[in-house]
């Protein structure tokens, strides 16, 4: 615990650098930047889901510098082939003339890679990252092959455009540590975009930390203590999703087909240890665990036909059962 307490300082300052550069090249979204960095510290995927031109891209490119990592991108189109992703064998010669088989990694070999709009692709292609995105490896034939470390999947979709898209199966959806809805910019936001992005003066990227330094804040971040009570209450918050829970609320019985699984779980409360720490605190308080359950448990809640007709939003929903869930039993 010494050892964590020590490196407790130059951990806040390592992410307020990281915030510091990226809010230089992104303009507003600050709330956004903090739960994607919260969200890599813990190591998980993040799908953000926005409206086309607000950034979304703009922000994964910006992290894949500020943070020193390999950065690639994959334009996911429905043409797009597993193999593309993943990589492929292909034949080569030895010195003898001889042929044999040699891996060539696909574009998911980087430290952070940037689906970008996801839900493009055919089911088949979107699969080729379940595994990657679970367990940090790819197989290929029969080999296995391990991704570099740290490794992110960010992906982006456009929330209205349905034609010629494929909706993420529930699967693949629960592979995500957060979801994160990116909203328009307010009118002052606006005026800084278009002044930065149209004067031709951007300045060039600076990476103040790297992948030894993340992966440090990550192992740091899982020793952060959480109180029974407190964990009881995020499990307390996971349990009301489902409607089948005696317990469960009203509206959850009423509105909900299918609640979070054990991931979500899972992502509050490890996504809860990093809010603690870059909020200055060493243990786990109630209202992390508030603010997390958001981006945590919106995609892995499957409404039914009536909230779909009653315009009743996973949100929405959420900040119901956050009401009629106590703190203490």
């Amino acid at each position: 615990m010494k050892a964590e307490q020590k490196d407790f300082k130059k951990v806040m300052d390592t992410v307020a650098k990281i915030e510091a550069e990226v809010s230089r090249h992104m303009i507003g979204q600050n709330e956004v930047i903090r739960q994607v960095i919260i969200c890599m510290l813990a190591g998980g995927n993040i799908l953000l889901e926005g409206l086309p031109g607000l950034g979304k891209t703009r922000l994964v490119n910006t992290l894949g510098g500020v943070t020193g990592l390999n950065f690639s991108r994959i334009q996911f189109t429905p043409d797009l082939m597993p193999a593309d992703v993943t990589g492929t064998n292909i034949v080569t010669r030895n010195e003898d003339g001889e042929g044999m088989f040699h891996f060539q990694p696909g574009p998911i070999f980087s430290n952070i890679v940037l689906a970008d709009e996801i839900n493009r692709a055919t089911p088949k292609t979107q699969s080729a990252l379940l595994q990657a995105m679970q367990e940090g490896t790819v197989t290929v034939a029969d080999t296995t092959h391990i991704l570099p470390r740290p490794f992110f999947v960010m992906a982006t979709q456009n929330p209205i455009e349905m034609e010629g898209t494929y909706p993420l199966p529930e699967a693949q959806m629960d592979r995500f540590l957060f979801k994160l809805n990116v909203p328009f910019p307010g009118f002052d936001e606006l005026k800084g975009i278009i002044q930065l992005t149209t004067t031709g003066s951007e300045e060039k990227i600076e990476a103040v930390t790297n992948a030894d330094e993340i992966t440090n804040i990550q192992n740091i971040a899982r020793e952060i203590p959480i109180a029974e009570p407190v964990l009881d209450y995020a499990l307390r918050i996971v349990m009301a999703t489902h409607p089948e829970q005696e317990g469960s609320p009203h509206i959850t019985k009423k509105y909900v087909h299918y609640g979070s699984s054990p991931r979500g779980a899972q992502a509050v409360v490890s996504t809860a240890r990093i809010r603690a720490l870059l909020s200055g605190r060493y243990n786990v308080s109630f209202e992390d665990i508030q603010s997390v359950a958001f981006p945590s448990l919106r995609h892995r809640i499957f409404l039914n036909f009536d909230a779909v007709s009653d315009e009743v939003t996973p949100d929405a929903l959420i900040e119901e059962i956050l009401k009629e869930v106590k703190t203490y039993p």
